[in-house]
């Protein structure tokens, strides 16, 4: 496994980062603790949760079952680099959610108490919040660091201006302020080429692409259709307005002689500034899928005919759209 520094940091993180959204809803718990035995077993060391993963079965559920598989394997835990989030409603108090002071304090201790651990390594902030400052944030964020709470801090669906403000106030606190960013990034969504990848690129903050697939448009549904596998009513529509793009793209990657998934994930790891595409798998099988990934060189020639088959916005602002 080649790992790599998360953004500016000097933290080396495995290049996918095991997301563990599906722990509970989809993955039952002896499951879930398979998956990261085997992640850990092949090298992956970074995990991402959010205190308000467990949706349908109720916030915290995933946490929870992470902090069961850390308590059965006491000396895991310093093999893993551990990550959460903090904004989500966690209560239905007007402050059990966003990023006051007062909510990422409590976030933070029930985030530690679900996760039975003394520290989180990298604490994400999984939206803007514009209602509160950033001198309330950085002020709850600094305390964390001090007491040894919280080792990193990193954001999720911020814009790029977002980026930049945040770790420029920080700056002035002599605080590190933002190490990562969490965006929507793949293939047929490149947005965040405009702004946010290059705010990230300045900063020094490692980006980690979430939904890489696509939501699974990119791991072959055509193929997958042909099998007879039926994909969700959202899937089905996404695959009637971009079948011109899938043919061909399912097509180069059977030239290629690699899965579309694999090829999805290897060209985001290719992209300057990003760090670790987050996986999603349901099963230890799936896991062991993704992972081929991470080994997949792609050529100049290859890179390129994705560009021609899944075009970005024209590069970032504001040559994309100016001069």
């Amino acid at each position: 496994m080649d790992y790599r520094q998360l953004g500016r940091t000097g933290l080396q993180v495995s290049p996918l980062c095991l997301g563990t959204m599906n722990f509970g809803p989809e993955a039952s718990e002896p499951d879930s603790h398979a998956i990261m035995d085997s992640a850990l077993e092949q090298g992956v060391n970074f995990f991402d949760t959010a205190d308000v993963y467990g949706w349908k079965l109720g916030e915290g559920v995933t946490e929870a079952i992470i902090g069961r598989w850390l308590e059965a394997n006491p000396g895991k835990r310093d093999r893993v680099v551990l990550a959460t989030k903090v904004y989500g409603k966690m209560g239905e108090g007007p402050n059990d959610q966003r990023l006051s002071a007062y909510h990422i304090r409590k976030a933070c201790e029930d985030s530690l108490r679900r996760l039975k651990t003394d520290r989180i390594d990298l604490y994400q902030m999984h939206h803007i919040d514009r209602a509160t400052p950033w001198e309330e944030i950085w002020q709850a964020m600094e305390r964390l660091v001090r007491e040894g709470s919280v080792l990193y801090v990193g954001s999720s669906n911020f814009a790029g201006w977002n980026i930049a403000q945040a770790n420029t106030l920080a700056a002035q606190r002599h605080f590190m302020g933002l190490v990562s960013e969490q965006s929507l990034y793949n293939l047929n969504a490149r947005t965040i080429e405009l702004e946010v990848l290059p705010a990230c690129r300045a900063f020094g903050v490692g980006m980690i692409p979430w939904s890489p697939l696509g939501g699974g448009l990119l791991g072959g549904v055509l193929q997958k259709a042909q099998e007879g596998r039926r994909a969700s009513e959202r899937i089905q529509q996404d695959i009637e307005k971009h079948r011109p793009q899938l043919e061909r793209y399912e097509a180069l990657c059977r030239e290629l002689g690699h899965p579309p998934a694999d090829v999805a994930l290897a060209w985001l790891l290719h992209q300057p500034g990003v760090t670790a595409p987050i996986i999603g798998p349901r099963t230890a099988e799936q896991l062991r899928g993704a992972l081929n990934a991470a080994q997949l060189k792609l050529t100049d020639d290859t890179l390129k005919a994705l560009d021609e088959i899944w075009p970005g916005p024209g590069g970032q602002a504001p040559e994309a759209y100016a001069w």
